[in-house]
């Protein structure tokens, strides 16, 4: 997978992409990550890629020309999806993630800033996402996060698929607790039936735990309908 990373700020990649599971992905070319600066493509000396609003209000908003000359350098591989990363786009979730990593080769993320970028950067792009329901400074923290998404979902980044299998949201509840040694700390012991050996007892304890859990924490996930153990509890 090749990520394409349009952002005014590239130096804000470096460390999260070197460390960790994704940093070893990276490195064993799983994924790819490329940033490019629009900075890079302006014309005037003082490289400026903003300026006011058309009628009026605070802040300064991103100019399309060289968020459209930094995207149209890049290369075009057969399976190539453009993302706007914005308070109005489509949450990011699970589903969203698995689907990008599934149907693409490229993912070309363009990040946002100041008070906002023209609208007809839109044009650019093919789908437009959102973290979520609040505004950030800039759209570096939300491609960070696809980035991270995407390719812990890639074949080869985490060695047992039994991992994602697991994760919460994968059933559509959220994940059971887990606990390791010691068995007891300050006064805390781990329940009894994960020292049983009981693998079915095991099993049945952890799916009630992710009901009890989801049915606490996230009802609307719980839409309607009777969950099963490895099924989805909205069928």
């Amino acid at each position: 997978m090749r990520f394409d990373i349009v952002t005014l700020f590239p130096d804000f990649f470096t460390s999260p992409l070197q460390t960790g599971v994704i940093g070893r992905a990276i490195a064993r070319q799983i994924a790819s990550v490329h940033c490019i600066n629009p900075r890079d493509f302006t014309e005037d000396k003082h490289k400026r890629v903003d300026d006011e609003p058309y009628g009026g209000g605070v802040g300064m908003v991103i100019k399309p020309e060289p968020i459209f000359a930094a995207v149209e350098s890049l290369p075009v591989l057969p399976r190539r999806e453009t993302i706007l990363l914005t308070p109005q786009g489509v949450p990011m979730n699970r589903e969203l993630l698995g689907e990008l990593g599934r149907n693409f080769d490229q993912l070309v993320l363009v990040c946002g800033c100041y008070e906002g970028i023209d609208e007809r950067v839109t044009e650019l792009v093919t789908r437009e996402v959102s973290l979520g329901d609040f505004v950030l400074t800039g759209g570096e923290i939300p491609a960070l996060a696809l980035v991270n998404g995407v390719t812990r979902l890639l074949p080869g980044t985490i060695g047992k698929q039994a991992s994602h299998e697991e994760d919460s949201f994968e059933n559509g509840l959220l994940d059971y607790p887990h606990y390791t040694r010691p068995s007891v700390f300050r006064g805390r012991a781990v329940p009894e039936v994960l020292l049983s050996g009981n693998h079915a007892a095991i099993a049945q304890w952890r799916y009630e735990q992710q009901l009890a859990r989801t049915r606490d924490r996230r009802p609307d996930l719980l839409d309607c309908g009777d969950a099963t153990p490895g099924g989805d509890p909205r069928s």
